[in-house]
């Protein structure tokens, strides 16, 4: 399991609109190393060292799973993605960006890249008085005080002012939603993609049992003979799982994400069944889905066919491998009826079928931000 470790950054800028390059670095601090979990009010401060433009400066309190080096890494790739050039002589001077690793968790770090807590911080007014806004009562590792205490005692005389502007704190996925499903056709992709965010953002997994259902394999040789036994078992197990793991929420995770949500169990049967099977099972899943906890959010992952086919046969299950082009465009059709019908639900529907999000991680990180800007 991720472990995930507090860090708090300190940013300043003096050049260009300086408030918008901390909302675009708070922005790409989101998005690269982790959710913010606090933003300070900015503070003006004059240049430090040098004669210059005055700065503004705020702290950040993220929470990460990146250990430091590789943290030090991504925040030297945004400060030069926001083009900042580091002048090869010594000495401080104008920057349109600077991102400073202050402290990360209570660890004491000393390496030829990276020294935390940062050597300096304690002299510098324009760092410790907004980390003590939102670290007040955070152990200085080697000091053994307070950051309140700190500050109190930071000897720094430079002139610091609070202004009235607000910078933006981007919401993360855990706290937007308590319960996100995750759909779409058979090889899709529903079953990983729920998988990778459980595990990257700490949620609980709600995956479907279809393995343990013993009509499957028979429903694939004889679909006739075998729908309505296995519709009605796919639609007992998916409510009997939803009903016992929504209503038992994890205190030890941040949301909880699911493969499926039970109304594919009606998109599925109005495709096997017949007429009056159909008729007898739609009534017992109206019934049921009026119990059925909503997500607050949906997202269908759309696939091409050809793409669907690829997958299924590369994942290898006997019993899916007669599975034709006609009955995958058929249940293509009964998800997007039901997306374009269903009004009482938030559906985010994300094409898939020119990403690789299991082996590529940027088009991981374009269906994430999505979810997050959605």
């Amino acid at each position: 399991m991720k472990i995930q470790r507090i860090t708090y950054l300190s940013l300043g800028t003096n050049q260009g609109n300086k408030l918008k390059n901390l909302q675009i670095a708070i922005n790409k601090i989101d998005d690269k190393i982790g959710a913010i979990q606090k933003i300070s009010s900015v503070y003006k401060t004059p240049s430090w060292g040098f004669e210059g433009n005055d700065f503004y400066n705020i702290c950040v309190k993220v929470s990460t799973y990146q250990s430091p080096e590789t943290l030090l890494d991504s925040l030297l790739k945004i400060e030069s993605n926001l083009g900042r050039q580091r002048a090869s002589e010594k000495g401080y001077q104008n920057r349109n960006i600077d991102i400073d690793i202050l402290l990360f968790d209570d660890e004491i770090i000393f390496s030829e890249t990276l020294t935390v807590p940062h050597p300096k911080m304690l002299q510098r007014k324009f760092v410790m008085f907004p980390l003590n806004e939102i670290a007040a009562n955070f152990i200085h590792p080697i000091q053994k005080q307070q950051i309140s205490i700190c500050c109190q005692n930071c000897t720094d005389n430079s002139k610091i002012t609070i202004l009235n502007e607000k910078l933006l704190r981007p919401i993360p996925i855990s706290e937007k939603y308590n319960y996100i499903a995750i759909e779409g056709n058979i090889g899709a992709g529903k079953t990983t993609l729920a998988k990778m965010i459980s595990d990257d953002f700490n949620a609980k997994k709600v995956l479907e049992r279809f393995a343990d259902n013993p009509f499957l394999p028979k429903f694939y040789e004889d679909q006739e003979r075998f729908a309505f036994p296995l519709e009605m078992s796919f639609l007992a197990d998916r409510y009997q799982q939803l009903t016992d793991d929504l209503a038992q929420f994890d205190l030890f995770k941040n949301f909880i994400v699911s493969d499926y949500y039970i109304f594919k169990s009606l998109i599925f049967a109005q495709v096997t069944l017949q007429k009056e099977e159909y008729l007898l099972y739609r009534k017992m899943f109206d019934l049921m889905y009026k119990e059925i906890t909503k997500p607050d959010l949906y997202i269908y992952l759309y696939q091409n066919t050809e793409r669907l086919l690829e997958n299924i046969k590369k994942r290898g299950r006997d019993y899916e491998q007669n599975i034709e082009s006609s009955y995958l465009k058929k249940i293509q059709s009964g998800y997007k009826n039901f997306i374009n019908t269903e009004k009482d639900l938030k559906v985010l529907t994300i094409d898939v079928s020119k990403l690789d999000f299991v082996n590529n991680h940027e088009d991981y990180k374009h269906i994430i931000n999505k979810i997050k800007h959605f």
